[in-house]
């Protein structure tokens, strides 16, 4: 349920109403816009009647939500939420792209493609340091060492750091690291999302590979709810029926999210497809469709790499798509 209070309400009315709907078990989550205030109630709202809240002089109007997400959904929340990750914002009109490889391999490897990738234009850096493998048999990333050396990269060039936790324990392995992401296939582990609630640090949440879009939401909404509003979705392709790509790219999600949520979108094109070539037009309809930014992995010798080799752009790929993304940011943006 959202409150929405008259325009020339006194302080000491808005101050009477949040009380008493403390009183009665509500959180409430204040959104304040330039002509607008809107009060989100949190809670069992089943028992509170319209008729008892207009009777209040500080309210103009009160709309129930039906979706069961609060926090995340737009109606609460009209503007665009903006994540400041080390002074690299996203949303709100601010683009970003996350680049780096799937897996962190050497010192070596993340630091020369941390500079690879800062110097074509990337705002923050990735990297896998514990990797969720379909095949037990596969590599499963270097874990704690490889957290320590994405690190130093970060030392080398400056990026902020996104890199995928695994598990409850793990959370003070990542006291260091800039935006936690969890995969696809944690989207719903929720004691992890529970834990992701109590910290102050960006969460990108993945799509998980068979969810709707509104339990996406739900996810988010776990986070949120533990206190944590600086999340980020994103779009990383659902499984179909087509054997074509690795997944299939949901664009239509992008605009239906912009719909729903007020929370920053990305896009990963590269698990969307896992085919290199097709990572260029996928970022371009990506854009086109508004979203946020993007996450893309870029390996400096990709034959060799440990882990996604097939859709790791190389450096000098990286770098001329960064300039045909840069030019579809700036044109999409001055249509608006």
């Amino acid at each position: 349920m959202i409150v929405i209070i008259k325009r020339n309400a006194t302080t000491q009315s808005i101050e009477e109403l949040k009380g008493d709907l403390r009183k009665k078990g509500f959180d409430i989550h204040e959104s304040q816009g330039t002509t607008t205030t809107i009060l989100g109630l949190v809670g069992d709202t089943s028992n509170l009647s319209e008729d008892q809240l207009l009777s209040y002089d500080a309210v103009e109007a009160v709309k129930r939500i039906r979706e069961p997400y609060k926090l995340a959904n737009r109606s609460v929340h009209p503007k665009d939420t903006i994540i400041d990750v080390c002074g690299r914002k996203i949303g709100g009109g601010n683009f970003q792209v996350i680049a780096g490889p799937c897996s962190i391999e050497t010192k070596e490897q993340i630091t020369e493609v941390a500079r690879d990738v800062k110097k074509s234009g990337a705002g923050l850096l990735r990297g896998g340091a514990f990797k969720p493998r379909t095949s037990p048999y596969s590599f499963q990333g270097l874990q704690e060492n490889g957290l320590e050396l994405l690190l130093e990269a970060k030392k080398a060039t400056g990026l902020p750091v996104v890199t995928e936790i695994m598990r409850v324990g793990h959370i003070d392995l990542f006291r260091d690291v800039d935006v936690i992401q969890v995969g696809t296939r944690n989207m719903q582990n929720f004691e992890l999302l529970k834990e992701l609630g109590k910290l102050d640090k960006p969460i990108l949440l993945k799509r998980g590979m068979a969810n709707t879009l509104d339990e996406l939401l739900m996810s988010a909404e776990y986070i949120m709810a533990g206190g944590n509003e600086n999340v980020i979705l994103c779009e990383r392709g659902i499984r179909t029926f087509e054997t074509s790509t690795r997944n299939t790219l949901d664009i239509s999600a992008i605009p239906m999210l912009r719909k729903k949520t007020h929370l920053p979108i990305l896009v990963d094109p590269s698990h969307a497809s896992g085919i290199r070539h097709m990572v260029e037009p996928l970022s371009m309809a990506a854009i086109a469709a508004g979203a946020d930014g993007l996450m893309i992995e870029v390996h400096n010798n990709p034959a060799k790499a440990l882990c996604d080799g097939p859709q790791s752009l190389t450096p000098s790929m990286f770098d001329e798509l960064m300039e045909k993304i840069n030019r579809t940011v700036e044109f999409f943006h001055d249509l608006q």
